[in-house]
């Protein structure tokens, strides 16, 4: 896999498996679902079938079949057994580079070395602190938020001790940047834990999300539209990749603000999957109450589209769309049949978007205890996930498109690229040549 090795997943839901980039071939059509009939959505939805997801998942553990390792809720990740060194040892006394990544509903570390194809994982951690709750009503970080994050950065300043890390940058987004009380916040997170996190300005985390997964672009398409759903806010990023040249894009993935040479357009909605969910409601979605969740997203979407006109533009280009965050892997994980998340299985994976909206519907049949049940999902995330589903639901009808390639990096790995690009200790891996995914 180019750019780096990163392996395992860190986000808070099970997981096992070491990392790989898996080309999906789109299974079958069967029959649309009864909320999809009802949202009078006139695009391909079929039924989400058990069988077929037995099917998928033992198709595609035919190709790959990782160990099942128990993690824990928080997902630490010890240097060890866990990461496999790839040729490297583990006692290597390269230096690491720490990327920090406080957000909306999670807070993430990724500690890294440089290796001889982009960077080898060394530690992670990512807890659910639900930083932005109620931020959206009240303007303020709520004093059970920032007790929650204070404590999860805790851990992660402890480890970042330990690593001996050379370099380290710390943001904070949506949450922190709205919040009234955000300055104050950080203030006390650096006298309490001596960790300096800036505030990262809209543009510059549309730009790192770019760098982190600019390795699962597909270069021999015309456009690319890269989305990051967060908690409080998504980022919308189309490239203009004609012409471009990928091997040397590779091995100079980001100028010095993070952006990709080829972002054609960028624009950050102010909604997340804990906002939306705040607004609207998460737990019981009723298909009325889905649209209008849709149609809030397209709203906001509108005067980008209206001012770019990718519509028109991409009509008849070979596209395809680039999707980093929870919302995304998790319909991945669950459209491969995953009887727990795996990231290895979902990082790099092709789904067609019919399937994408097999799933959202077959999410919205659901109370939410079957939500919860779903493995990929699990109690942290069922209150969340059809707020997630229904601004990718908005992405996908404001821009159609058969292919969605799923990406389980973003921010963080951006940062750990900048980094070690700046010290000239970056060095890029060859990509691996995969299928269209259609």
């Amino acid at each position: 896999m180019a750019g780096f090795t990163h392996d395992g997943d860190d986000s808070s839901r099970p997981a096992v498996g070491t990392q790989s980039v898996l080309v999906s071939e789109p299974p079958a059509t069967a029959t649309s679902t009864k909320a999809a009939e009802r949202s009078g959505y006139t695009s391909p939805v079929t039924q989400h079938n058990p069988l077929q997801r037995q099917e998928n998942a033992a198709k595609h553990a035919a190709i790959q079949a990782p160990a099942a390792n128990p993690v824990n809720r928080d997902h630490h990740r010890p240097s060890g057994s866990r990461w496999p060194s790839h040729g490297w040892p583990m006692d290597d006394p390269a230096p690491a580079y720490g990327a920090l990544d406080l957000g909306t509903n999670n807070c993430r570390l990724l500690l890294a070395k440089p290796s001889r194809r982009g960077f080898r994982v060394v530690d992670a951690f990512s807890r659910i602190i639900r930083l932005g709750e109620g931020v959206a009503q009240t303007g303020q970080l709520s004093n059970a938020a920032m007790d929650r994050t204070v404590e999860a950065l805790r851990v992660c300043a402890a480890k970042l001790n330990r690593s001996g890390t050379q370099r380290v940058r710390c943001v904070a987004t949506e949450a922190c940047r709205i919040a009234g009380n955000g300055g104050d916040f950080l203030a006390r997170v650096k006298d309490e834990l001596d960790l300096d996190i800036e505030i990262l300005s809209r543009e510059d985390e549309a730009g790192l999300a770019v760098a982190g997964c600019s390795s699962l672009i597909d270069y021999r398409s015309d456009y690319v539209l890269v989305f990051d759903i967060g908690g409080g806010s998504s980022e919308l990023v189309w490239l203009d990749i004609q012409g471009q040249d990928s091997a040397a894009t590779r091995a100079a993935p980001c100028d010095r603000h993070g952006l990709r040479p080829a972002m054609a357009a960028w624009t950050s909605l102010p909604v997340g999957v804990v906002t939306l969910a705040e607004t609207f409601g998460g737990r019981s979605v009723t298909p009325d109450v889905f649209e209008a969740m849709v149609a809030h997203v397209e709203g906001l979407i509108r005067p980008f589209e209206d001012k770019h006109r990718f519509c028109d533009r991409t009509r008849d280009a070979n596209i395809h769309l680039l999707g980093t965050s929870g919302t995304v892997t998790t319909v991945a994980g669950i459209h491969l049949g995953l009887p727990r998340y795996d990231r290895s299985r979902v990082d790099g994976c092709w789904m067609h978007t019919r399937d994408v909206h097999d799933i959202t519907y077959s999410l919205l049949d659901r109370s939410y205890e079957e939500r919860v049940a779903e493995p990929c999902i699990g109690l942290d995330r069922a209150d969340l996930v059809l707020a997630g589903c229904a601004i990718l639901e908005a992405v996908l009808r404001t821009w159609p498109s058969e292919r969605l390639r799923v990406a389980d990096r973003g921010l963080r790995e951006g940062i750990l690229t900048t980094l070690m690009s700046e010290d000239g200790v970056y060095r890029a891996g060859r990509r691996r040549r995969g299928g269209r995914g259609n």
